[in-house]
This record gives C-alpha cells, structure tokens and sequence, in this order.
C-alpha cells in the first residue's frame, strides 16, 4: 500500500458514510460511492447526508462519485458497505473493474442470503487471491460519523493488511484493533443481530431488565457454541466483535435489529415494523441462516430458532417467550461452557 493510499467507500448509507468520513478525517483520501446519483450531489453540495445522517456535518475532504468504474480506480482498499443481499451482486460489479493491487474490504454484517455462505467465502470465489479483511464490532455509525468514542476490530488472513488497514481507520476517538479470526469475527457481527431483536421483543412486552440480561448471556452461549462448532475462536467472540457487538446492539435504541424486536413486542406487524425503521434489518435475512448453520452442526440454539419462528409468524412474540420460559432446569453448563443448551 502507497504511503498516501486512496480508499473507495462502496456504500452511501449510514455506516458507509460514517466510515468514509472518518478516513477523510484522517487525511485518507477517500471517495465515497453510492446508487444514488441525486443523493450523492446532495450530499456533495450539502456536506451532509440527509436521509441517514442529516444532523451531521461531513468533512470537506470527503469526495463523491456516482460512477462506480471511477470511485475504484487507483485505489488501494476497496471497503464494501451495502446489506448483505447485496454484497454478491457488488463483488461481481466490481470484478472487472479492479486493478491488481487493490485490496477488499467489507464492513457489511450477515451471511450470503438462501445459502449461509460467510461473505469472507463470497471473496474468496469472486476476487480470488487479493488482500481481504472484514470491520466489524460495537459501532453505531452515527456516534462515529459525530466523532464520539469507538473500537472496532479490523481481520484478516494477511496479518499486514488487517494491521495497515487498522492504522487508516484508527483516530484519537476511534480505535482500531487487529485480528486474524475472520469467520469469528464474521459470525459476531452477524448473529448478535439476531439476538437483538430478542431482547427487544423481551423489552417491548416490558419484561424488564433480568429478561434482558438472562437473554444476552445465554445469547452469547449460543454464538460461542455456534463459533466453536464453525471453527471461530472464543477469545475473538468474546471481543468486540461478538459481546462488544452483542451488548450494543441488544440494549442501544439505534439499534435496527432492537427497534424490530421493540415494536414487535408491542404488537407491531413485522412489515409494518420493517417500514418505520426505513432501513435494511438484517436479522430478517440471518435468522434463517443461523437456525440452518445451527441444524448442520446439530446445535439447539433456543433464542436464535425462537427469533426465527416470531419472524416467520409461526409463534407470537408471547408464545415465542412461553418457549423459552417453559423449558426444563439444567445445571447452567451441564457439559461445559460450549456443551448443549
């Protein structure tokens, strides 16, 4: 990577541009890509993204480019922020466009739709043998687009890669951390989306705060039994990008997946649910991915397959907590910290 790299932010929405911000902050020449032609000037013209972001200005540094070819022409690291139905489809916009040095990165959370396939899986298939890392961890991109502090963690199989894309993003209130657990690090920030709308369900029906911390904890069994099954590490889900990420996305109101679980507690149509967030819920999409990881390993996630019954309208949120409730006592770890449920 050139002394002065130039970073291609592929994704306009709230995350994208909180992350472009923060590398054109950092003196990262950075160009931020979105499909949005008309937001895009807006944005260019305003210095602030009004539909995700409005309230906050964006640096002066930042650059906007509404053609694709262009964004990622010359540039180092290539950082993909769209949802995770549209991560396969933009891997394979971006194959010919290329050039041979650049690098891929993703800050997109959740598994390839209908297959469970982990997007690190997606690049190795579709831009074979280039420098790849994932971003992930507890950060709700608007705090980080108002400059409030941070950690994330940056992973990778190419440890000087994971290591010089850390230091482009790493700022006095921002800290970003190194690792090389990237299918861990990939299933935190995946399934902790899951749980959330758990403990949003459990917070909409006015459960209170012992339900909410009973089902974080015995959430995050779930996804160590789950990563240990998959071949993640436990000390990477037990970092940022798994409890970190778990904590706050299961109690933080910014929270997409704990705004679903809050109106469907309150007795909200998931639809309907989904149309007032106005974004992209990703645990519509991951629930079913990790109830069926889940069943080719033989797991019994209880929190997870619940979450994926209420979404699917096979049980009420009430019915859905019934379940959980009505199970049999059990010594907490009857076979040890990864042993069933």
């Amino acid at each position: 990577m050139r002394d002065q790299p130039i970073l291609a932010v592929l994704g306009a929405g709230s995350w994208g541009t909180a992350l472009a911000a923060l590398a054109a902050r950092n003196g990262v020449t950075t160009r931020l890509w979105g499909r949005d032609r008309e937001a895009l000037a807006a944005m260019a013209a305003s210095h602030r993204n009004q539909r995700y972001l409005p309230d906050l200005e964006l640096p002066p540094e930042l650059s906007y480019e509404p053609e694709l070819a262009v964004a990622v022409r010359d540039a180092d690291v290539v950082l993909v922020v769209v949802p995770s139905h549209a991560f396969a489809s933009m891997l394979d916009d971006l194959k010919p466009l290329l050039g041979p040095d650049a690098a891929i990165a993703w800050a997109t959370k959740g598994f390839e739709p209908g297959t469970g396939r982990f997007l690190h899986e997606l690049v190795a298939q579709k831009l074979p043998g280039r420098p790849a890392a994932v971003v992930t961890g507890p950060s709700f991109a608007r705090e980080v687009a108002a400059g409030l502090p941070s950690a994330v963690t940056v992973h990778s199989d190419d440890e000087a890669f994971a290591k010089a894309l850390a230091a482009l993003l790493h700022a006095p209130n921002f800290r970003a951390y190194s690792g090389n657990d990237v299918l861990g690090a990939e299933l935190g920030g995946a399934m902790k989306n899951v749980l959330a709308v758990a403990t949003g369900v459990a917070d909409g029906m006015q459960l209170g705060l012992n339900a909410r911390a009973g089902l974080i904890t015995r959430g995050m069994n779930e996804m160590l039994r789950l990563g240990l099954a998959l071949g993640a590490r436990p000390e990477t889900l037990m970092g940022l990008s798994g409890l970190g990420d778990l904590v706050l996305t299961c109690t933080g109101d910014l929270s997409r997946n704990r705004r679903l679980g809050l109106a469907l507690g309150q007795g909200i149509a998931l639809n309907e649910a989904v149309r007032q967030i106005g974004q992209v819920v990703e645990s519509v999409i991951t629930a079913d991915e990790v109830s069926r990881l889940a069943e080719q390993h033989g797991l019994e996630l209880p929190i997870a397959n619940g979450v994926r019954a209420v979404l699917h309208g096979e049980v009420t949120p009430v019915e859905g907590v019934r379940m959980l409730m009505s199970r049999e006592q059990k010594p907490e770890y009857p076979q040890g910290l990864f042993g069933n449920a």
